[in-house]
């Protein structure tokens, strides 16, 4: 221990002549001293206050210290205490239980000075340096947990940019995107998705159409139906999303990549761009092509009128001949029917 700070040491022991010994010597190195007359005193004084050391009897009555050390090592936030234990046994197995325990040296009554020094002195070198380490890895600990929020941040800004670029693609669509995340999210949310998924899946959805970007706008903002040599092309928007997202390195844009490719699969296997069904499909697409089409039926889109909630649900829950309740996971169905009122609540409060 640096004399810049001055160790503390609590001295324990039920006869105060020993006390006043040691103490008087580990004052005359310069260390400041606590007493404590019995183990209950001794837990007493250690909660209060963490010493930098402990001289610990082991012969004292109601709580021995053995006790006194097994407590302080079980907890968590005095076990780094070194604990000299001060004692007149000399048996072997009283030593081999004290440093089962976790105490760290032994001084034999009547304690020597020079010896109580030394171990004094290499014991708090020993938790000087302990406590430097722990600090220094706190601080690396801290300092990496920063540098990953600002690479989330980092992506998560870049996928917001890469939705901007994307709606100019498709000015109709105003605040498509955000639903979309909301949606996605509240879904997750209703299927018992972990936390982690569930913001990934908020910040990720958001994505799905970038590939749009591809497409030709004479083909995008086309009034009315696309031909048979247009849908084609129109269908191509997946993999091109995907293949502008899979070369991220964040979980963010794994999952966007994986939902851009497959949201318009479908459960029954009429979807594309390959024709996947059932749990195939990734689930991040499951969610996703719900809410998009969700979303597509109550906006106002260059072929079609907004619908109001109540129509947007009677196709999706009934079809209509383009759309089928078989297009969609049955689970994620489910959870789409218990959370009707708030796909409401999030198309009203963020409107194009």
């Amino acid at each position: 221990m640096t004399r810049d700070k001055q160790a503390e040491i609590l001295v324990v022991d039920d006869d105060p002549r020993n006390r006043q010994v040691i103490t008087i010597m580990l004052k005359a190195e310069g260390y400041k001293v606590t007493e404590a007359a019995n183990g209950h005193a001794a837990m007493a004084e250690v909660a209060r206050h963490a010493p930098d050391l402990i001289l610990l009897d082991i012969m004292m009555p109601d709580m021995d210290g053995f006790e006194v050390a097994s407590r302080i090592k079980q907890d968590p936030a005095t076990q780094s205490i070194p604990i000299i234990m001060v004692t007149a046994l000399e048996d072997a197995e009283s030593r081999l239980k004290a440093l089962n325990l976790g105490a760290e040296e032994f001084l034999t009554k009547p304690v020597n000075r020079a010896e109580l020094w030394v171990r004094v002195r290499n014991l708090l070198r020993l938790k000087e340096y302990g406590d430097f380490l722990k600090h220094h890895n706190q601080l690396l600990e801290d300092q990496v947990a920063q540098r990953t929020h600002q690479l989330q941040e980092s992506y998560i800004q870049t996928l917001k940019v890469l939705g901007v670029a994307a709606e100019y693609k498709d000015e109709e669509t105003g605040h498509h995107i955000l639903r979309i995340a909301e949606y996605s999210r509240h879904l997750a949310e209703r299927l018992g998705m972990g936390t982690e998924f569930c913001d990934t899946i908020h910040h990720a959805s958001p994505m799905h159409d970038i590939g749009k970007i591809g497409i030709p706008d004479a083909i995008l903002l086309k009034e009315g139906p696309l031909n048979e040599s247009e849908w084609p092309i129109m269908k191509t928007h997946c993999e091109i999303g995907a293949r502008i997202l899979r070369h991220g390195t964040s979980p963010y844009l794994d999952m966007a990549a994986e939902i851009a490719l497959a949201h318009h699969e479908r459960w029954d296997g009429t979807g594309y761009p390959k024709g996947l069904a059932g749990e195939a499909i990734p689930l991040s697409a499951r969610i996703m092509a719900i809410c998009d089409v969700y979303d597509a039926l109550r906006s106002r889109r260059p072929y079609k009128p907004p619908f109001e909630h109540e129509k947007a649900l009677e196709i999706i829950l009934t079809g209509d001949g383009r759309t089928h309740p078989g297009h969609f996971d049955p689970a994620v169905l489910d959870a789409f029917k218990r959370s009707i009122d708030a796909f409401r609540e999030i198309y009203a409060s963020m409107a194009d």
